[in-house]
């Protein structure tokens, strides 16, 4: 009990200094962020090798936006991160690192022209989300799973304005999008209109030709 109650305490304890960061961390993207307008945020897994098909699939949807006006956000990390920002900055975009401090995985890759840090989750979320005109979503984790979801219900709920939200790779995205369907819509947990919030796609080409078609900026 007295443990418990010390990790509580020290948890809290220094909650009203810890405003002025995170203040600090707000102030900072709300800074920055609009300079890199219109965006789309690119997710998928740190763990992505760079000789894998997720990682060169990254690059190319990078790639492919820049060249059609858009600049690229992704979490700055490893992965499908790095390769996204790498494939925004050879094309000569705006390639965006919302760098997360972790004590595994998370490392600032080289290829982000434009770099933020942070410190609090929560903050890197709403620079994700509120400087994005489109979510592309690849295979990640957990951590993926925690955006596009987030998106979803902001969406669903009216609290940010409709964009499209992109799975790229049937194959990875097909046993979620079947769940969705037999369970979640079955059991009347969303509406079956709420599943026209995704598209789910297997090329570059095809997600840009969504955003293209559907974001006016």
């Amino acid at each position: 009990m007295h443990e418990k109650q010390y990790i509580v305490d020290d948890l809290t304890k220094n909650d009203t200094w810890r405003m002025f960061n995170i203040l600090a961390e707000f102030v900072e993207g709300f800074d920055v962020m609009p300079q890199v307008y219109p965006a789309v945020t690119i997710f998928g897994s740190a763990r992505s090798h760079p000789n894998s098909h997720n990682y060169k699939t990254t690059e190319h949807v990078a790639r492919l936006l820049v060249e059609n006006d858009f600049n690229v956000i992704s979490g700055g990390g490893p992965g499908v991160m790095e390769a996204a920002n790498k494939g925004a900055a050879e094309a000569g975009g705006k390639s965006v690192g919302l760098h997360i401090h972790l004590p595994n995985e998370q490392k600032p890759n080289k290829y982000a022209n434009v770099q933020l840090d942070f410190k609090y989750f929560f903050i890197r979320k709403v620079m994700f989300i509120k400087y994005a005109v489109a979510y592309v979503i690849m295979p990640g984790g957990f951590g993926t799973l925690d955006e596009l979801f987030e998106a979803l219900t902001l969406i669903q709920t009216k609290r940010i304005k409709s964009f499209p939200v992109i799975l790229i790779d049937s194959r990875y995205w097909k046993g979620l999008f079947d769940w969705i369907k037999t369970t979640l819509i079955k059991e009347r947990s969303i509406s079956e209109s709420d599943l026209d919030l995704l598209s789910l796609v297997d090329t570059p080409e095809e997600a840009v030709r969504i955003i293209k078609k559907t974001v006016i900026v």
